[in-house]
């Protein structure tokens, strides 16, 4: 698929119909090539940059003037590289190095290169194609530094395959929530979707976040019809009552990924909204946002003790490999992703690359660290390799503990962080949200739970303290916080 000419169809076909929308301030397809066309032109006058199309870093939050730089650097033949507002200095200056970006924009001098350069002739523009680079995703790296993941141009073409033509999730006169930042993968199943359909995105800004009554009144009047989240933003809503159908009429799906998706999580959103699919997806972003998928019921529950993480796409496989050999259906061992969405590696890190990536007959395949096994052609997830510990000589896995909390009555979600004591794993804690009608003032409710625990997993497993909480912290990117968690439990 032609992204760039898709987008610029649109915006000849229907130029005031509304690219983007985010409180008062809306982006219509018109404006977006216009705007997208100015940047491009600014960005290709740099004459050293023709020859090279280094990466450009775009830095903000939600603003419109984001959309606006990631279509002009792509117009200009650059990859983009999100840097998001809301991350220590420190960390995105190393994302600015390391990407080795050839200039910084921000919203604010994005609409000064537009106010100040009227464009007098536009195109023809050069978007990257086939296995050229069309963003980098830098993500938390094990060096303490963030490491760079390449998508390219085949890349982004073989997910939106799968998104529009396989899964068929775009039907007609869609609105799709925006609400993951931009340099989370998760975005991107928002984004080009609805930019290449000619449909709407409806942005969900770091304010509206931080004050959820604002951002309720605003759902009120959002129309929104698909809904892409991580299943801890989709919890942090139901918290609140009127989170249900009646606020979101035309709502006709949620799609999950990011992190394991609750049968309780699941099971609210099935009944507060009676007429939505719930889907869950999988997918690092080292295999372009989503890999599985599947659709989620109460026959699945009812079958499964956990919701799986789906079936593979079309063009791509997943198998369940130990020491570079694949296992039987039904062995629990490291998940591989192949096909033609897998990322060709990570930028200036080829020790790191060849560690994780491979190839077998010319088709790249991914190591993803996490552990998974496959029945009834579906794909389970277990947690990650390196989440398992050892303590007091049992190896265990985090996973396993939460997913066993979850299916306890009266839990709603369940995290596990490890205490250590001098660097060493010392002990195991729980933070658990109950679900409505279950008081945490009742001291025998730990113990309960405990006891519970004790009855399906060994002792060992079962954490020493267990607390209740209203809410768990959330990351930039929608998940758990669990730094901020251990915290709260030395508080």
């Amino acid at each position: 698929m032609d992204i760039l000419e898709k987008i610029e169809s649109l915006a000849l076909q229907t130029p005031d119909h509304s690219a983007y929308i985010s409180g008062e301030r809306t982006l219509t397809y018109g404006e977006l090539a216009q705007q997208s066309d100015v940047v491009a032109a600014f960005l290709r006058s740099n004459a050293p940059w023709q020859k090279q199309h280094p990466p450009i870093a775009v830095y903000g939050h939600k603003e419109p003037e984001m959309l606006i730089a990631f279509l002009g650097c792509i117009k200009a033949g650059h990859a983009y590289v999100p840097v998001d507002a809301s991350i220590p200095d420190e960390r995105a200056r190393d994302i600015v190095e390391l990407s080795h970006a050839a200039t910084t924009l921000t919203p604010e001098n994005i609409a000064e290169i537009v106010r100040n350069n009227p464009l007098t002739k536009s195109g023809p523009w050069r978007a990257p194609k086939g296995d050229e680079p069309f963003y980098i995703m830098f993500t938390s790296g094990s060096t303490g530094r963030p490491k760079g993941v390449i998508i390219t141009a085949d890349n982004v073409g073989s997910f939106l395959h799968w998104m529009l033509d396989e899964q068929k999730f775009i039907t007609q006169a869609e609105v799709f929530l925006d609400q993951a930042p931009y340099s989370f993968d998760m975005s991107v199943m928002s984004v080009f979707p609805s930019l290449v359909t000619g449909n709407t995105l409806w942005s969900i800004s770091k304010d509206d976040i931080l004050d959820p009554a604002r951002m309720y009144r605003r759902l009120a009047g959002s129309h929104i019809t698909t809904w892409a989240s991580t299943p801890s933003f989709a919890r942090l809503c139901l918290a609140e009552k009127t989170f249900a159908e009646p606020l979101l009429p035309g709502i006709k799906r949620f799609l999950f990924c990011g992190e394991t998706l609750s049968p309780h999580v699941a099971s609210s959103l099935m009944e507060r909204f009676p007429h939505a699919e719930i889907w869950n997806t999988y997918g690092p972003t080292e295999a372009t946002v989503a890999t599985t998928s599947v659709r989620v019921d109460q026959g699945l529950i009812r079958k499964y003790d956990r919701i799986p993480l789906g079936y593979p796409r079309s063009q791509g496989k997943v198998r369940i490999m130990r020491d570079g050999v694949e296992l039987p259906v039904g062995d629990s061992g490291e998940i591989v992703i192949t096909g033609p969405h897998v990322s060709p590696g990570y930028l200036d890190d080829p020790v790191l690359t060849q560690c994780v990536f491979f190839e077998t007959d010319g088709i790249r395949s991914y190591r993803t660290g996490d552990r998974g096994y496959v029945r009834d052609g579906l794909l389970f997830f277990e947690g990650r390799l390196d989440d398992q510990i050892k303590l007091h000589g049992y190896r265990i896995e985090i996973g396993d503990i939460e997913t066993n909390l979850r299916m306890l009555p009266g839990v709603h979600d369940a995290a596990v962080i490890v205490k250590t004591e001098n660097g060493t794993p010392n002990s195991l804690a729980a933070f658990v949200i109950l679900t409505s009608g279950h008081t945490a003032r009742d001291p025998t409710i730990a113990r309960s739970l405990r006891a519970q625990l004790g009855k399906r997993l060994p002792l060992y497993m079962v954490p020493r303290t267990i607390r209740f909480v209203g809410h768990f912290p959330l990351t930039a990117n929608g998940k758990v916080d669990r730094t901020q968690l251990a915290e709260h439990h030395h508080a």
